[in-house]
């Protein structure tokens, strides 16, 4: 009885720091269920895993800025990558602490990243069509995952990895902003030389008049939209067999 009491003295003690250091109260409740979850997991004491929850709240009230206070010196950056090389790509960007905000109408991941309190980022990306949306939703949302954009049949989720795993969440020395804004995978790169060649043999048709400009558009946006179902029908097989037969 005792261990709980001071667990639940330890959480509301770590709560009201938080609050006080600015943290949004999602945020807070996101961060303060995964540590309970933790410690459920472990069977440790609080304040032995996580040392004295003030000082442990300052560790992580520093790593998300204000929502009234937006770092007006944050960079800015937007790339996109192809369906098979996202989900890799979100993991090595947010690791250097790049945020996604949104993506746009073309599909790109626009993103900020703060100058004076860098936080490393987790994503992850779920089917979101249909009756599938609430049930995802209500699956992420209580572990902090939120969602920050969607693209096709998925949605795109986002939260600071501070909420799994407390200070080393936070990013000390972010590396420069790459230079690249496209980043494909080998089977993106295939993907595009076929669209390439079939474009490309449509405008040749077009230009000795075996296919008119009607045909010539008719062929592009009948490629592009077979090319987007397959790459979207492939990708959900493989979420799918991977759920079914997770790794060891």
């Amino acid at each position: 009885m005792s261990t709980t009491t001071d667990s639940e003295r330890y959480f509301t003690e770590l709560t009201e720091a938080l609050r006080a250091a600015g943290v949004p109260e999602e945020q807070i409740t996101a961060t303060v269920e995964d540590l309970r979850g933790h410690l459920a997991e472990t069977g440790a004491h609080p304040e032995e895993e996580f040392g004295p929850a003030a000082a442990f709240a300052a560790q992580l009230g520093g790593l998300a800025p204000r929502p009234a206070e937006p770092d007006e010196r944050a960079e800015s950056w937007t790339w996109t990558a192809d369906i098979f090389n996202d989900v890799r790509m979100l993991a090595v960007h947010g690791d250097e602490g790049w945020e996604v905000e949104s993506l746009d109408s073309l599909g790109r991941f626009v993103c900020r990243r703060s100058t004076t309190a860098a936080l490393r980022w987790e994503y992850r990306r779920e089917v979101i069509t249909g009756r599938r949306r609430t049930k995802v939703l209500a699956e992420l949302e209580p572990e902090g995952w939120e969602l920050c954009g969607e693209w096709l049949v998925y949605g795109y989720f986002k939260r600071p990895r501070a909420a799994t795993a407390g200070p080393e969440g936070a990013l000390e020395a972010p590396p420069a902003t790459p230079l690249r804004t496209l980043f494909l995978s080998r089977r993106g790169k295939l993907a595009l030389a076929v669209w390439l060649v079939v474009v490309c043999a449509a405008a040749a048709a077009c230009f000795v008049g075996a296919l008119g400009m009607g045909g010539f558009a008719i062929t592009i946006a009948l490629v592009s939209m077979f090319s987007s179902l397959f790459t979207s029908h492939w990708e959900t097989a493989k979420g799918r067999a991977e759920q079914h037969h997770p790794e060891a």
